[in-house]
Parts: C-alpha cells; structure tokens; sequence
C-alpha cells in the first residue's frame, strides 16, 4: 500500500511580474504528481499554507488523502488555503490515476469530447499597453491559430475612483484598445474583456453601450461577485444580454456551493471555475455538471502554468458540455520549457486531451530549480477589497 512521504512547494519566477507556484506529492512507490496553486504575490503565504495543509496528509494513501482536502469559502486561510488544497487535490488525483495506469480524465468520468477550443489570453504578453500595442499582440495569436481573444486593457481603473468620475480617461483608454484589437482580429473572431472587478454599476453599463460596436463576446468580472453586488450583477446581465453580450464571472469562487449560489441566483451566462482555486478535478467537473443542468456555459478560468491548463483540459473534456479554455499567451518562453514535448500542441485553435497516464505532463523539476523565487506584485484579486 503505497502512501504519502513528502509533500513539497515549489514556486517559479516566470517574469519580473509573475510567479507560478506548483507543490509536489512524492509517494512510498516512487510515484508522484504536481498541482498548481498560483496566486502572485502570495508565495511565501502558499509556503505556510503548503506545510499546514500538507502535514496532517503524510503517511495517508492518495485515495485517504482527497478525503480529507475539502475546499471551504470560510477557511481562516482564505484563497491561499483553497488554492493549496486545490493543488493536493490535482496531484493526489492523478497520483490515482497513476497507480490505476490511466489518464486523468478516465478516473473523472467517460469521455465527452477529445478535444476543446483554445482561447488567447493576449493581457500580460502586451507590454506596450497602446491600442497598438495590443493590436499587435492579437495579430500574432492569431498568426499562432487562436481564433478567440481576451484582453484586460482597464490598467488603474477601481470601483472608488469610477465612483468619483477620475477614471474617465483610463476607461476610455481601454474601450480605444479593444477596438483596436476589434480591428486587428477582423468581424468573426470573439472577442472578450476581462475587467478584473474594475468598475462600480453605472460604469459597467456606460463601457457596455460604448463597446457595443466592438461585437464582444463576454464581459467578465465588471463586479466582484460578493452579495450586496448581486443585484447590480443582475442589472447588468441584463443589459448586456440586450446587446447579445454574455456576462463571465466567479474565478475566484471556492467549492461547489459558492458556484451553487451564482447559478441559482441567475447572476452570469458563464461560469468561470480556476482549477487552482474552486477544489480541484473533482469539484471543478460538480460545478460544470450544475452549469449544464441549469444552461449557464462552462468556460474555466485559466491565466496561469502548464499544470492548471492540463488539469483544466481534463475536466473539460469529461464535462457534459464544455465552452472554451483559457490559456496566456506568450506571457514567458518558460511555459513551453517546463510544459515539455508531451504538452498538447493547438490544432485548428484546440488542444487534445492527453490519452497518458495520469496527467500527460510532468514540469522539468531542473528549470524549475533553475528559476527559483523572486517578489513579485500582488494579483489582481486585491483589487477586491478596493
């Protein structure tokens, strides 16, 4: 009976500006598996957290130990806790999956689809952060075969300074950026935005009706999703599904019931779960089946490393239905080092499921000892308690 020896963090500089952060489950057979809690900025916290929730975990076998990694919105630990039980919850699944000599997705459920639609993250490779700039940088996904692109171009914009009207100009700033990249892409392709809970309610509704010659295909986070902003949420659903406009949200929402709540109170058209953070395989493919119980889409929220984007094509790929999933465009040359030759490669703007044992892909455990630590800014999910 082969049971947990060492559970390991291991975070990674990416960029001046990014940090991924992946822990490692060594079992007594020699075999062991990665999971991906990245949260910028919160490293040394994930650390911490890695040893609290680890610990009690040695000497347990991998089918003990899921039994014991539940994900809660009211941990003391917040995101970082549910981010590190999200990443045991990936490696000790595939370390199952491993031990049963089958892929990830067959320990899941059947298999629904072999492949999914890939979109472009183009937000943290655009540094020149101009009209042009992002333009140029949807053009060369394009080029690379991305036919479904996404920007987050609203830089310095908060709900307070929304609500003083100081925000006017870096608004119109990124509405200037998302037609250009409207124009870089052509009529066909789609079109989203993330706006990273930037906006109060009337700002929201004003960036809608200015981009509604843009054709966009979502609108994502205009609100963070807290309770005292669900009717507003619900107002600008509205809204924007009078434009045929779908609103996008919950990425940082934790365990099947935070995505229940959202569902039931009609609050989104899309329904964004991060492996990294909602609970893991398991939780994430509860969340899509409720989704497609109730007509919301399932389209995972995927801006970090290899190891989410895996683990999210898994679960995508067994879900009743499936929308699109994210992936960062050239944010780094680093991603497609550590992902190695076995990473699935974009074929006419999809990737294939992985048909190997366990995940399909395992990091180079030397790049990753080559590019240790560093401090890097907070994520955006501090905007949140702006």
């Amino acid at each position: 009976m082969s049971t947990i020896t060492s559970i390991t963090a291991v975070p990674f500089n990416v960029s001046p500006k990014t940090n991924w952060f992946f822990i490692l489950i060594q079992m007594s057979d020699g075999t062991h598996a990665w999971g991906e809690a990245s949260l910028n900025g919160w490293e040394t916290a994930l650390q911490t957290a890695t040893q609290l929730h680890g610990q009690p975990l040695i000497g347990m076998t991998a089918e003990a130990a899921i039994a014991q990694v539940r994900p809660s919105p009211i941990l003391p630990g917040g995101l970082v806790s549910n981010a590190v039980l999200s990443a045991l919850a990936q490696a000790l699944w595939t370390i199952r999956a491993e031990q049963e000599a089958m892929p990830l997705h067959a320990m899941l459920a059947p298999l629904q689809r072999k492949a999914i639609s890939v979109y472009a993250n183009i937000n943290r490779a655009t540094v020149d952060r101009t009209p042009a700039g992002f333009a140029a940088t949807a053009k060369r996904a394009a080029a690379a075969g991305f036919s479904g692109f996404k920007a987050a171009p609203f830089d310095g914009v908060t709900p307070s300074l929304c609500a003083n009207g100081e925000a006017r100009q870096m608004i119109q700033h990124g509405i200037d950026c998302l037609y250009a990249i409207r124009d870089a892409i052509g009529p066909d392709a789609r079109l989203m935005v993330d706006c990273h809970w930037r906006f109060d309610e009337q700002s929201a509704l004003d960036v809608l009706d200015q981009l509604q010659a843009v054709g966009l295909h979502w609108f994502e986070c205009p609100l963070a999703e807290t309770y005292g902003n669900w009717d507003p949420l619900r107002r600008i659903k509205a809204h924007a599904n009078e434009q045929n406009v779908l609103i996008a949200a919950a990425e940082t929402q934790v365990g099947v019931h935070a995505f229940e709540m959202q569902i039931r109170e009609k609050l989104l058209d899309v329904i964004m779960p991060d492996i990294k953070y909602c609970g893991g395989p398991a939780h994430m493919l509860a969340i899509a089946e409720m989704a497609a119980a109730n007509d919301v889409l399932f389209a995972p929220h995927n801006p970090t490393g290899p190891i989410c984007t895996v683990a999210s094509l898994h679960v995508a790929c067994v879900a009743s239905k499936a929308h699109m999933l994210e992936l960062q465009f050239e944010e780094s040359p680093l991603y497609e080092e550590l992902a190695g030759p076995q990473y699935p490669k974009l074929d006419k703007g999809k990737y294939q499921v992985p048909n190997r044992t366990g995940l399909g892909v395992k990091p180079d455990r030397q790049l990753l000892d080559a590019h240790p630590f560093r401090p890097v800014p907070f994520g955006i999910e501090t905007l949140l308690a702006v």
